[in-house]
């Protein structure tokens, strides 16, 4: 009796932790995305910066357009289409070429508040192969708190997002990344970016 009562226990520790696991959380957000939609705003912007179009919807979800898969010479089916499906409710967008960032609900872009240029310096000693190790380590399970400068193909500053929990994830889609920040979504497709540990700015 006493046994099954640790080995429950037990369990259920590792239940809780891995809901707190931001990889766990990242895929029940994918789950939602395919099967219900979020609640997201899609801005595509041409080299400039400038905002092409903006659309909102309360069940959005992008992925890629398999349509465009090409076939190698054996006849397999290729996972390189660059075309996004973007589907809002009932409706679908087809979109390739300009940047496009979809944040969800809840997301706020900080470059709309605050347009400065990050200049950095950090003078204190480290290892960085084990730096490497803890970051990724936080990134699937805790997530860290980053900032996440966005620019345009040609450099120009486009949004800024920042959060306590930042995590980053491959998605099907060529030339798209995936980042959970603070349990909401943010998707870059053909942007630069860069994603600062935000201990390292505020030195």
């Amino acid at each position: 009796m006493k046994k099954k009562f640790i080995l429950s226990a037990v369990l259920g520790l590792s239940l809780l932790s891995l809901t707190a696991c931001q990889s766990i959380s990242n895929w029940f957000k994918n789950t939602r995305e395919e099967w219900l939609g979020l609640e997201m705003t899609v801005r595509t912007f041409d080299e400039s910066s400038q905002v092409i179009d903006e659309v909102s919807g309360k069940s959005l979800s992008i992925s890629r357009n398999e349509e465009f898969d090409s076939v190698d010479s054996e006849g397999n089916l290729r996972a390189d289409s660059s075309v996004l499906k973007v589907t809002v409710g009932s409706y679908e967008i087809d979109h390739v070429g300009s940047s496009l960032i979809a944040a969800e609900e809840g997301l706020e872009d900080l470059f709309a508040k605050y347009q400065s240029t990050v200049n950095s310096e950090d003078t204190g000693r480290s290892i960085p192969v084990v730096n490497r190790m803890v970051s990724s380590m936080k990134n699937d399970f805790t997530g860290k708190a980053k900032v996440v400068l966005i620019r345009s193909q040609n450099g120009t500053p486009l949004a800024t997002y920042a959060g306590d929990k930042v995590s980053l994830y491959a998605s099907d889609a060529p030339k798209t990344s995936e980042l959970l920040i603070d349990g909401k979504r943010l998707i870059i497709y053909r942007c630069d970016y860069t994603i600062y540990d935000r201990e390292l700015l505020e030195n």
